[in-house]
């Protein structure tokens, strides 16, 4: 049961549960309503009244995505419900990790909870990992054969990281270094504000500051190589002059990441571009591994979790998602 495994997830989903242009998601015992189509002030008191009386919230914020006239808004309003602002910051569990989460801090409060399973992976990946470089280790020592620390370290690399939660993961099962890379100074520090929730200790070079595709190309130039890489981008990003858009530059980084990685590594690349179909995606994204790395394969392609019904047929309920191996 989802509710053993964390308390942050979708408890609604829009129109697959009824509720057509409409979402809640809970962190701990803090929830966001996301309204996405106009809706009558009657229908929203309902809403309201009936979250508070289902799950008694500490705090309840609803939040606007759309105007009056049903334009996207990148900025949405956001009226407080339930207690006060000083009650809407807070700490969540998923799985072995804490996060912290604002409800306030624009659109998303600090974790993508449709990303949950994929992080999950990402801890499962470094788990075997580290079990396998200890026996590597082992077996060294055992045959009196010096144990080079350098060629076991594990390294992951979390491009796009917003606040870091893959890399908490990584780090948790096991990654030697995690490299988190963010245009946002602000959002790399909610990063290392994680690290310190999940007792991780700081380590040199796992916070860039600055464009993903630098740090690709300079990580190319070093050397670097990685046991795996995340890749998940906004669908558009302003850096320095330079328009991200990620319907014509992330199949161009997906091959340029391929060539950071280690045999028997992973990249994981996904998007919640809703133009996105998930089969085509992950051809696209395969076939671009495979100009650098000719033997990856594909090991799942989804979209969101068991919290997200009806997934891909809304346009505010979308992502792609493919894992693939070198």
């Amino acid at each position: 049961m989802l509710s053993q495994v964390t308390d942050a997830y979708r408890v609604f989903n829009g129109a697959s549960e009824g509720f057509p242009g409409v979402t809640l998601d809970r962190f701990g015992k803090k929830y966001q309503l996301q309204f996405f189509t106009a809706v009558g002030a009657a229908d929203v008191k309902a809403i309201c009244e009936a979250v508070q009386t289902l799950f008694q919230p500490e705090f309840l914020v609803a939040k606007w995505r759309v105007s009056p006239s049903g334009a996207a808004l990148e900025h949405p309003r956001m009226d407080i419900i339930v207690g006060d602002e000083t009650l809407a910051a807070g700490i969540v569990r998923e799985g072995n990790a804490k996060f912290h989460v604002d409800l306030l801090d624009t659109v998303n409060p600090g974790l993508f909870l449709d990303m949950r399973d994929v992080r999950f992976e990402v801890e499962k990946h470094f788990a075997n990992l580290s079990v396998n470089r200890e026996r590597t280790v082992g077996d060294a020592i055992a045959v009196n054969a010096v144990a080079d620390a350098t060629v076991a370290a594990t390294r992951f690399l979390n491009l796009f990281s917003y606040t870091c939660s893959f890399s908490v993961h990584a780090r948790l099962g096991g990654a030697s270094i995690a490299t988190n890379a963010d245009i946002s100074g602000k959002i790399l520090e909610k990063g290392r504000a994680n690290y310190a929730l999940n007792n991780l200790d700081l380590r040199p070079g796992e916070f860039f500051k600055g464009n993903a595709i630098e740090y690709v190309h300079w990580a190319e130039k070093k050397g670097l190589k990685f046991d795996g890489i995340v890749l998940d981008p906004p669908s558009f990003a302003r850096f320095k002059g330079f328009n991200f858009n990620v319907r014509e530059h992330l199949m161009p980084l997906v091959s340029d990441c391929a060539r950071l990685l280690k045999p028997g590594a992973f990249l994981m690349v996904s998007s919640n571009y809703s133009e996105f179909e998930l089969a085509r995606f992950s051809r696209d994204v395969l076939s671009a591994v495979r100009q650098n790395c000719p033997g990856a394969k594909t090991v799942w392609s989804r979209t969101q979790g068991e919290d997200f019904p009806g997934a891909g047929t809304m346009k505010e309920s979308s992502l792609v998602a493919t894992w693939v191996e070198v």
